[in-house]
């Protein structure tokens, strides 16, 4: 596949500036290539895989992926499920980066549930690394994946961003009930 151009735009959120990197996809709806909580595009361009590394990108003054965003932080975090994202890699990682989509908001997973929802439970590394190497922060939520330990882990925009992502989504999620028969 040939680099496309491409456009970014930055919106405000409670943990601070997130900014999107989006490609037009033919007769449908931008997609996006990269994603996180900086103002500096620079920031995410290394993280897009080669073969879909924008030749050039443009600065827009806002893309409709944006109004995702803010609907995700006014409350409504299934707003970001349906976003199409484009990322490449080996198949673990592309099977894994789709299976990080599937984890519900509100329910976190740890790298080992993870593992063994990508069918690899001995694989908790490999699982790791994926969230470590998902370029589309947010829409692939890695955010919602946990240390073990039930610890934070790692998150390439900080720790402190990853808490707020998950007490969000855990505010706006409503709580199971179990009923006892």
């Amino acid at each position: 596949m040939t680099a496309q151009p491409a456009r970014f735009a930055t919106v405000g959120t409670p943990p601070g500036p997130f900014t999107v990197v989006v490609t037009s996809a033919p007769d449908g709806p931008d997609v996006v290539l990269a994603s996180g909580w900086t103002d500096d595009v620079a920031d995410l361009l290394p993280v897009v895989h080669r073969s879909l590394r924008p030749t050039w990108v443009e600065q827009a003054e806002h893309l409709p992926v944006l109004d995702t965003v803010s609907a995700f932080v006014d409350g409504d975090v299934t707003a970001i499920d349906d976003v199409p994202v484009r990322q490449r890699s080996g198949p673990f990682l592309e099977d894994a980066w789709e299976v990080l989509r599937t984890v519900p908001a509100g329910e976190p997973d740890t790298y080992a549930a993870f593992a063994a929802r990508c069918g690899r439970p001995s694989a908790v590394r490999a699982a790791a690394n994926a969230c470590a190497r998902n370029a589309a922060a947010l829409f692939v939520p890695c955010h919602r994946v946990l240390g073990s330990d039930g610890g934070l882990g790692g998150f390439r925009w900080g720790t402190p961003v990853k808490r707020w992502l998950l007490d969000h989504e855990a505010a706006a999620t409503p709580r199971r009930h179990l009923t006892l028969v």
